[in-house]
């Protein structure tokens, strides 16, 4: 069992914000509270244990008015809130672990309650999946690179810290402008080899370009000329 799935035993119910986007663990995501009921929500999250959970809803397409029981979401927790002089927050919070949604629980309160039950990946044999993580991590740290060096390498390139297979599975996935149904695909996912192997899929179609184009790119800068062509 991991730290966090400690932390977090005995929590069954927790409070529900409903949005049209997917969080993942280790994501850090700014949201603007501005609707009554998620400012008791957040209210009454901050006098508890910070915590809540976001769930993909995309009301504009859904027939259902809220999201449905074995829907797959993911621990909020409230690092940082300004609120606002009309009541309003600016809030700061962090991906902590995915949950699956067993159903609603009426408290009374304006905003969703879930009856929730946490989980994370499958264990898995180390002896395969620590080199395939290995492998995605240095693809990732190329992409990384290229993308550095397109913006121009202003600054300092941020230090990537490699994280255990699972954990990094996900910091990459945040990585990519996944629209949301993928993205969610990899959040439901619960075998770190598969993710992983859909990452490295998806960073050996992207790499090369990109590091090309980066290339091309200085070449331009330095008032230079390149023959080659980006496949666009």
């Amino acid at each position: 069992m991991s730290e966090v799935l400690d932390r977090l035993r005995g929590i069954r119910h927790i409070p529900l914000f409903p949005l049209p986007l997917v969080m993942l663990p280790g994501e850090l995501l700014p949201l603007h509270i501005f609707e009554d009921r998620y400012r008791k929500m957040l209210k009454d999250v901050e006098s508890e244990h910070h915590l809540f959970g976001i769930t993909l809803f995309e009301p504009s397409e859904a027939i259902a008015e809220k999201p449905a029981a074995g829907t797959v979401g993911c621990v909020a927790e409230v690092r940082e809130v300004e609120t606002l002089p009309d009541g309003r927050s600016n809030i700061l919070v962090l991906g902590l672990l995915r949950y699956r949604l067993i159903d609603y629980v009426d408290t009374g309160e304006p905003y969703l309650v879930g009856d929730v039950e946490f989980f994370e990946d499958e264990k898995e044999d180390a002896a395969p999946l620590e080199p395939l993580a290995d492998e995605v991590f240095a693809l990732f740290g190329r992409m990384a690179k290229a993308a550095f060096k397109m913006s121009g390498s202003r600054g300092t390139l941020p230090e990537i810290k490699r994280a255990d297979p699972e954990a990094l599975s996900f910091l990459i996935t945040a990585a990519f402008n996944f629209d949301n149904d993928k993205k969610y695909s990899l959040l439901e996912m619960t075998s770190t080899t598969k993710r992983l192997q859909q990452l490295r899929e998806i960073l050996l179609k992207t790499v090369a370009q990109m590091e090309e184009t980066a290339d091309i790119q200085a070449v331009s800068r330095s008032n230079g000329h390149s023959t080659k062509k980006i496949d666009l």
